[in-house]
């Protein structure tokens, strides 16, 4: 257990919800030059630091959103190029998460009435002696120019209140004031598992235009996650305004989507040069509406509107691009929707009072998550949040992590929560999405007494006939066939899919045991998994035909394994006839979504897969890319085809989850995936359809650079594959045996009979 010399201090005055903080301290004399300084920080709310008038790091929003009640993280920063022998310590807070608007019921302050600040710096002198130096009761609080800030509602500068003296020795004010210690566990504080979060890019924008009200208009082009920041001169106490929104309908902006929202910063000038960064929010947004600017629209110059892209510090990993423009654009458009939502916590959306960590987004989109980019650490500490708010209520996963909804009304058509197919499978679903992309059995072993904990807790939801058919379901949540108010009135039978969901959750915990050489436990959800596929066949399946006759039945069945061979062949046979039927659009809501392309693949109707994938009417992936989106969409009609958005309550332009057919994409499309968890043995089997010509994929797996290119040319496929030193791989091309491929580059050329047929036919 760490001791801990600071103490978590709060302001006596709350300095409307940013105050600052500082501490002056004389480092120890006679002991030589300083040889290492650490700064340990963390807050209760949103915290920046600066010692002696600079600034700490370029992280944001520290210490991010944890499940406050039972883990609260620091960060450390290596601080010894700026200590001194007087040296102050700075620290700027913000409600952030902890005290800000959470949900959509308008409320805040669930985790707390106090914000808080913690702050240990850590000396070590070149003789080995050492001075620990913290927050406590003599430490000073006073007014910021931040007049109020919230993630909701955006943040109010005043430039006029700046200064950076407070930051420096010998400052002193009568507008501050005392400090008091908080009754706070120091045992809660943890170092980071997860990266920061931190700027990632800047996007000037395409165009400035006027609206048909007046409104000056700003278009930067991406949907995206940050803030704009604003350089401008103008005349002292004048406030220019910014209102942020994902869409324009009829030429104005779009904001019904963000519900109650007001993702609008105000930034008050000072009559000389300001620049305005609004660190205490975040915005999800591609237009933004400014008022106030001094001189007018004719006045923007350029630099003065920047768009700072903002998320956790990722690494990227995987990248893909085909012949077609559209599908290129589609992933392009997941990327930058996991990009906008994996800010610290893994959100549904980024824009509307909500953001928050819902369970099944993350269950449909890990394992394409665990391509894109290298999430391990992201979603390693995220799943401690998991484990941590199960483990307090009775091993129930809930709906969001971390969960304030536990501490929110929920409206009627939500029932009590309980554990909820997909959903809450995410305790199991995510663990073994990481294991297998990186190959890590530690993620396993961290996340067994939660992955157990919530197959256990299922198993006694089970009904007598050892069906999961009570409680609350989300089902096939946002079918596109279902009512706009309606999201959860599925054709998939609820129950169908949540015993369809048991069963896979059985099936990867009785694996996971398995790997970590778990013997009894392994049995025990063998058990479970084969009872599950007992009753399913005996109460949901009749003739082949399983329960409900729809896409997303028949794509998780044959996916999950539930079937035995005849209704396997029976269950390809009328998928494809239901896809058919469709004419080719999406028929499946989140819950069938991620598995529809595999489950065609998998039967021997990969042609259908593809109609489906490349599929431009609506509902469809490519639909919203024809209609200009940058982002995945809440709905397949968040956008109506007048250019209206979606008359649903519930409607977001940048949430992932139905963006999970890039996993697809990258395994079969581009034919690169892992053989064995962490890609030590790899398949490299690309399968070539629809109008595509080439396909180039590749990820730098935990052995190194792999890579696949295919392309096709005068009847012949024609296959490049790059393979890392440490791992293998099995190349599985038509017409030809299974090869094995030693590290290495390898060119390989076999006729394509699909291509050979398309010339006979010209």
């Amino acid at each position: 257990m760490t001791q801990w010399h600071a103490r978590m201090i709060a302001p006596d005055d709350d300095f409307s919800g940013a105050p600052l903080l500082r501490g002056e301290v004389r480092l120890d004399e006679g002991h030589g030059d300083v040889a290492q300084a650490t700064l340990l920080l963390s807050a209760l709310g949103v915290c920046e630091a600066w010692i002696n008038g600079r600034s700490v790091s370029d992280d944001l929003l520290t210490p991010g959103w944890t499940s406050y009640e039972w883990r609260v993280r620091y960060a450390e920063y290596d601080v010894t190029s700026l200590v001194a022998p007087e040296t102050v310590i700075g620290v700027a807070l913000g409600n952030g998460w902890y005290r800000g608007r959470l949900a959509w019921a308008g409320g805040s302050r669930y985790y707390g009435e106090e914000l808080g600040a913690f702050a240990e710096l850590r000396v070590r002198f070149a003789d080995g002696h050492e001075q620990v130096i913290g927050t406590d009761a003599t430490w000073s609080a006073g007014p910021s120019a931040t007049t109020a800030n919230d993630l909701y509602d955006g943040q109010s500068i005043d430039a006029r209140l700046r200064s950076n003296d407070w930051t420096l020795p010998g400052f002193a004010s009568d507008a501050w004031t005392g400090v008091h210690e908080l009754d706070f566990d120091l045992d809660l504080l943890e170092p980071y598992v997860g990266p920061p979060v931190r700027r990632q890019q800047e996007l000037a924008p395409v165009s400035i235009t006027t609206s048909p009200s007046g409104a000056v208009l700003v278009d930067f082009g991406q949907n995206l996650v940050g803030w704009v920041r604003v350089a401008v001169r103008g005349e002292a106490g004048r406030v220019v305004t910014l209102r942020h929104a994902e869409v324009l309908e009829r030429d104005e902006l779009g904001t019904r989507p963000l519900r109650s929202a007001a993702a609008t910063d105000r930034f008050t000038l000072s009559g000389g040069d300001d620049v305005f960064e609004p660190t205490f929010t975040f915005h999800g947004f591609r237009y933004v509406e400014v008022d106030g600017w001094p001189g007018g629209v004719d006045a923007i110059g350029e630099g003065a509107l920047t768009a700072i892209v903002v998320h956790s510090e990722l690494r990227r990993i995987g990248r893909m691009e085909t012949s077609n423009p559209l599908l290129n654009r589609l992933h392009e458009n997941a990327v930058w929707g996991m990009r906008g939502n994996f800010l610290d916590v893994p959100t549904d959306c980024p824009q509307r009072d909500e953001r928050l960590g819902w369970t099944g987004d993350l269950s449909a989109f890990a394992p394409s998550a665990a391509f894109l980019y290298d999430v391990d650490g992201f979603l390693r500490d995220w799943l401690r949040d998991l484990a941590a708010e199960q483990r307090h209520q009775d091993d129930l996963v809930p709906f969001v992590v971390p969960d304030v909804l536990k501490y929110v009304e929920h409206p009627a058509e939500f029932p009590e929560p309980d554990s909820s197919a997909v959903w809450s499978d995410a305790a199991v679903w995510v663990p073994w999405a990481l294991w297998t992309a990186y190959g890590d059995r530690r993620v396993l072993a961290d996340q067994f007494a939660s992955m157990a904990g919530h197959v256990r807790r299922v198993r006694s939801k089970l009904s007598p006939t050892g069906l999961w058919d009570t409680g609350f379901q989300f089902g096939d949540w946002l079918d596109p066939d279902a009512a706009p108010d309606q999201p959860w009135a599925a054709k998939a039978n609820p129950s169908v899919v949540a015993t369809l969901c048991a069963y896979r959750s059985a099936t990867l915990t009785a694996n996971a045991a398995h790997v970590l050489g778990d013997t009894a436990a392994a049995a025990e959800f063998r058990e479970m998994a084969d009872g599950l596929r007992a009753a399913f066949a005996e109460h949901y399946v009749t003739d082949g035909v399983i329960f409900s006759d729809c896409t997303t039945v028949y794509a998780l069945a044959i996916v999950f394994g539930i079937l035995d061979d005849d209704d396997r062949a029976f269950a390809g046979r009328r998928l494809s006839e239901l896809v058919a039927a469709s004419g080719y659009r999406i028929s499946t809501g989140f819950a069938g979504t991620p598995f529809v392309t595999d489950a065609l693949t998998d039967t021997g109707h990969l042609d259908d897969a593809y109609r489906l994938l490349l599929q431009t009417e609506s509902p469809s992936w490519l639909h919203p890319v024809t209609m200009g989106a940058t982002t995945i969409w809440e709905r397949w009609d968040s956008m109506l085809p007048d250019g209206s958005i979606n008359p649903g309550e519930m409607t977001s332009f940048n949430h992932y989850a139905l963006g999970a057919v890039v996993d697809w994409m990258h395994r079969v499309v581009g034919g690169l995936a892992p053989l064995e968890p962490g890609y030590g043995r790899i398949l490299i089997a690309p399968r070539p359809g629809g109008d595509l010509t080439w396909a180039d994929v590749s990820l730098e797996t935990p052995h190194g650079h792999a890579a696949v290119r295919w392309e096709l040319a005068d009847g012949e496929l024609h296959v490049r594959t790059e393979v890392p030193a440490g791992a293998e791989a099995t190349l599985r091309l038509p017409g030809r045996d299974d090869e094995v491929l030693a590290p290495g580059v390898h060119e390989r050329v076999v006729p394509h009979a699909a291509s050979v047929a398309a010339l006979e036919t010209a």
